[in-house]
């Protein structure tokens, strides 16, 4: 069998346009090898092609002895901004022979320096400083011209608010919702755009449409808050044209430009838009168009420092979904039924005169066969399109907003929408991040499919630029303490690392200079029970566990690298609230959040003490700091840090733990963190977990758990000998649980056990939201315990298989695209006989662990695909 290998990938990048590294590291897959053979050393061949043209490239080739395949250093020297390169590999085994080279992958680097720009932003003056919900927002346009010879065109772009760019008539790129929301005042995201096939020798024009968005559109509860980045809404675009001569011109936003209103009469994150087709200027954005109407923009001051490449791919829409159903209401209002709780958009096609007005209201649910809105606070969330009458059909999406819904009221609309119509006429448009898909699971229980299926979904509608709490009430906030919990999952289903590489750099800037997290980052005002910020035990621990988990799934020790002084200071700081005592028993904390025994009016009243809690997420993220400083080299951190965990687990045993090793607060979630945090001697660890499946049945297999056990729970179940009982909690119908959701018909997971109440209506609570993910985190435990793929060494260099099957099921697959390419397992279970076929990568090794078999023994795999029976032991 040759050795193959797939073309390169660069950095996290899942296109590797307009990078923002000037020396990114480079990862390969090979594909196959013959069995044992063993990478000893690889060969970089890097093409480098000139800043000015498509002429002049030179290539070196760099030889490397290393096994190493993922995220190695970048051989050559670093490049500028705006250069190409085009990166091979081949590799090496011990018999000398060398592979053919792979693919090539083409990179290119975007503006790498501030001195590089020289565009600042550009808008109206009008409404700048306006507070009402109504305010317009603004296109920007002007003309150029292209001289002969041209050999490529790049547009670099970004906004204050939202922008969607136009060149000559035509979009420009398929993303929505850019720049995202970064912390601005720090880092201002820029996007690069290769336009070289949409401009003309001559005449040319460019426009962009602009919108709210974050920057200063209406965020927060409660009525929210504006302008909190700034007052303008402003385009920031620079447009480089490169000839076959090597010159280069610039068109960049300046007092050249001219703005006017857009036909958008409205436009915010939680409102929604209104847009009047009436007042579209044809051909606004293609040369020749008459602009003496239109105001000279004003430029305002920019700071080039802060302007960034993305890590991440940005917002796309990713599948459209058409209405299963169209349904009356008793109010007489027609309801489309998309059948699924999903994020985006409505896009209508349809003919109607001139004014005629469609109105779209959107929920996640209905009451009494109505649309059921309470659960939205203050989002309006709804969108109008009034008609130009024209001719041909008219078509429309919100383009600067986005909503969580799966049920839509049409009002107005021009002519009966019935099933067939509505199908034809009306699409949800599916929008989030687009993160490549990474994990599968399946088993033989379609509950806990559709279990799986609600998470992939609800990860999905809460990957919007950031990862959000919740995607359609007037929030959508990127709160640390949920994805803590869930980036282990996050982390399998999709690749999140370049998206949360970022989002972590925004955490890092967001802290406090005292080491304090924010509740969520960005940072917005609230009221006084979030702001002023204050630390916060599992909420502030993102600091530490988001790092590990992508150094743990992706290999990269950059990622700690970077974070390391934010982790450390987090901890730092929670070594002086706690003090000689090790215990932090002082301050507000949200404890195990939303239990569902708290009361609806404080959900952080759960029945595990609340510092036992955050004492536990010291100890464990102090842990953590010492694994990290023992990473990146730093033995002295590394030994005060694992010593503090020490004193903080002594600690955290004397107060909460009883001789007998039950805990003070007798309730799961205090088990499930003695346990899963590595805070009980080895004599208690099985008192502990006795006491946690004691629990788990007294409470009839119903859930007893909020935010911070629900994740774990499942873990410390089967770590201590109870596998039957983690699955009687995971298969448990009655409320509170999560097949309860299911059988209510969720397609999403809920932010309440019972958001949904058994008798149809919809919990009382004002936060009651019908997408939210952290309850989902479940999900790794699956991957890793019922299907059995888990990592066993950074990026699965080391991959264990150890199935546990359990409450009935007779099979259970996974698979996941790791960093050396894809590994699965599939097993399956018949007259206790456990067949298992497993899949390795090469240049990893797996683990296999079979569970309650005769003669257990722990089984080393090589690459390749593997098939093992095992006989399980009589129970």
């Amino acid at each position: 069998m040759a050795v193959t290998v797939d073309a390169p990938r660069i950095e996290h990048h899942r296109s590797p346009f307009g990078i923002g590294e000037a020396a990114p590291r480079v990862s390969w897959v090979i594909t196959s090898a013959p069995a044992g053979w063993t990478q000893q050393s690889y060969r970089l061949t890097v093409r480098i092609d000139s800043a000015h043209g498509d002429f002049a490239a030179h290539e070196e080739r760099f030889e490397v002895a290393s096994a190493d395949q993922v995220l190695v250093p970048w051989p050559a020297a670093p490049l500028g901004s705006r250069t190409r390169a085009t990166v091979s590999v081949c590799v090496q085994g011990a018999d000398g022979v060398w592979s053919e080279p792979s693919a090539e992958t083409v990179l290119e680097t975007g503006l790498l320096e501030p001195s590089d720009w020289i565009a600042g932003p550009v808008g109206s003056i009008d409404n700048e400083n306006a507070m009402s919900d109504t305010r317009r927002t603004h296109l920007v346009r002007r003309d150029f011209s292209v001289r002969p010879g041209l050999a490529r065109a790049r547009l670099y772009a970004s906004a204050h608010g939202l922008y969607q760019v136009e060149i000559n008539g035509a979009r420009v790129g398929d993303d929505v919702l850019s720049p995202g929301w970064t912390v601005y005042r720090e880092r201002l995201r820029y996007y690069t755009y290769d336009v070289t096939d949409v401009l003309t020798e001559g005449d040319n024009a460019i426009g962009a449409w602009l919108g709210d968005g974050w920057y200063r559109g209406r965020l927060g509860w409660r009525g929210g808050f504006r302008n909190l980045y700034g007052d303008d809404q402003s385009f920031i675009g620079q447009l480089e044209l490169i000839y076959a001569d090597g010159t280069r011109e610039v068109v960049a936003t300046d007092t050249r430009w001219k703005t006017a209103l857009s036909p958008i009469l409205r436009s915010g994150i939680y409102d929604g838009e209104e847009y009047d087709a009436r007042e579209e200027q044809i051909g606004w954005s293609q040369a020749g168009f008459d602009d003496s109407g239109w105001q000279r923009a004003q430029l305002r001051r920019r700071d080039p420092r802060t302007l960034v490449a993305p890590t991440a791919p940005p917002v796309r829409v990713t599948e459209e979904v058409a209405p299963v159903a169209v349904l009356t209401a008793p109010s007489g209002a027609r309801i489309l039924d998309f059948g699924q709780n999903l994020v985006g958009v409505i896009r209508l096609r349809a003919t109607a005169s001139a004014g005629t007005t469609v109105t779209l209201r959107t929920a996640e649910v209905l009451q009494d066969g109505e649309l059921y809105t309470r659960p939205l606070r203050d989002a309006r969330s709804s969108d109008a399109y009034t008609f130009a009458g024209r001719d041909e059909a008219e078509q429309w999406e919100p383009r600067f907003t986005f909503h969580g819904f799966r049920y839509v009221e049409v009002d107005g609309w021009p002519g009966d929408l019935d099933h067939d119509a509505a199908n034809e006429a009306l699409v949800a448009r599916v929008l989030h991040t687009d993160l490549e898909r990474t994990g599968w699971f399946e088993s033989s229980d379609p509950m806990v499919d559709q279990l799986h299926r609600n998470v992939v979904w609800g990860m999905r509608g809460n990957f919007v630029d950031i990862p959000t709490d919740c995607p359609q009430r007037d929030e959508r906030l990127g709160w640390t303490g949920d994805i803590q919990v869930f980036a282990p999952t996050a982390s399998y289903l999709f690749d999140t690392s370049g998206m949360l590489t970022g989002w972590l750099r925004d955490l890092a800037i967001e802290q406090l200079p005292d080491g304090t997290v924010p509740w969520y980052v960005p940072v917005i005002p609230a009221d006084t029970m979030w702001t002023p910020m204050r630390p916060g035990a599992a909420w502030g621990d993102a600091a530490t566990f988001v790092p590990w988990t992508l150094f743990e799934r992706f290999g990269d020790l950059g990622v700690l690298r970077a974070q390391y002084e934010s982790a450390k200071s987090w901890v730092d700081l929670i070594a002086d609230i706690a003090g000689p005592s090790r215990l932090w028993s002082t301050g507000y904390q949200l404890g195990d959040w939303l239990d569902p025994a708290a009361p609806p009016e404080d959900p952080a009243d759960a029945r595990a003490d609340r510092h036992l809690v955050a004492s536990a997420y010291f100890a464990r993220s102090a842990r953590l700091v010492a694994q990290m400083a023992s990473e990146l080299g730093l033995p002295g951190d590394a030994e005060s840090c694992g010593a503090l965990a020490d004193e903080v687990a002594a600690a955290f045993v004397s107060a909460y733990v009883l001789p007998d090793g039950t805990m003070t607060s007798d309730a799961p979630t205090a088990y499930a963190l003695g346990i899963r945090f590595d805070l009980l001697p080895n004599d208690l660890r099985s008192t502990a977990g006795h006491r946690l499946a004691e629990l788990t049945r007294e409470g009839g297999n119903r859930i007893q758990t909020g935010f911070v056990g629900t994740p774990i729970i499942s873990d410390a179940l089967t770590d201590t000998g109870h596998n039957e009982a983690a699955y009687d909690l995971l298969l448990e119908r009655d409320c509170p649980s999560w097949m309860y959701q299911i059988t209510m018909g969720a397609t999403t997971v809920w932010e309440r056990w019972d958001s949904l109440l058994p008798d149809g209506s919809v919990n009382p609570g004002t936060m009651t939201s019908f997408n939210h993910y952290a309850l989902g985190a479940v999900a790794d435990w699956l991957h890793r315990v019922v299907a059995g793929i888990a990592p066993a060494a950074p990026g699965y260099r080391t991959i264990r298989f150890a199935p546990r099957p359990g409450g009935g099921l007779t099979h259970a697959s996974a698979r996941h695209l790791t960093p050396y390419g894809e590994a699965s397992i599939a097993w399956s279970l018949a007259c206790d006989e456990l067949t298992v076929r497993m899949t390795v990568p090469v240049g990893a090794t797996a683990v296999f662990d079979p569970a309650d078999v005769e003669q257990r023994t722990a089984e080393t795999l090589g690459h390749g695909t593997h098939e093992r029976r095992v006989r399980l032991a009589a129970r």
